[in-house]
């Protein structure tokens, strides 16, 4: 009997409850096959630099700063997504809902990340976070939907699920690789 009363308390717990802080919705027009999401106080913002947009960055779809991080779009106009702010790392991924995943480190000083367009740096999402060093991991899926990269289409279906966790690791890592065209 006490086994089986064990084994119902331990079948009852995930062994990765993740807590879900703080999820937001967004929606805007970006151009350039990107948008950015940073600290409010990065004074560099060295986003047009060649070493942001390197072949790496490119290829991995994510360029990688300091204080901002370049997320790479399958589509040059209205994106779509969520952000979700969490205590640790999601382990569970499912990796035949997603076309590509990517992810890499940030720093937040200023206790405040900001996601903004391209190029005129527009303000689209703010949130509130601790001051310090996360984790961020782009899911990216429906690429195929966008059929120009280089025109906004009301058909392109492309979206973004991004989840930010406390983390000391910056370099920038591909967990899966689209294979389909740029």
């Amino acid at each position: 009997m006490k086994n089986l009363f064990l084994i119902c308390i331990l079948s009852s717990c995930s062994m990765n409850k993740n807590k879900t802080m703080e999820k937001k919705y967004f929606k805007f027009h970006t151009q350039y096959n990107q948008f950015y999401i940073e600290d409010v106080n990065d004074e560099k913002k060295n986003t047009d630099s060649d070493s942001f947009w390197n072949e790496k960055a490119f290829d991995g779809r994510l360029a990688l700063e300091s204080g901002v991080l370049g997320i790479g779009t399958q589509s040059y106009g209205n994106i779509k997504g969520d952000i979700e702010i969490l205590e640790k790392p999601n382990l569970n991924i499912n990796f035949n809902n997603y076309d590509h995943i990517v992810e890499g480190g940030i720093n937040i000083q200023s206790g405040k990340l900001q996601i903004l367009n391209c190029p005129d740096n527009h303000l689209e999402l703010s949130l509130k976070i601790a001051s310090g060093k996360y984790r961020v991991r782009v899911y990216s899926s429906n690429l195929a939907s966008v059929k120009e990269t280089d025109l906004a289409n009301e058909t392109d279906n492309d979206y973004y699920h991004i989840e930010i966790w406390p983390s000391e690791e910056m370099e920038r890592k591909i967990l899966k690789q689209y294979e389909g065209e740029r």
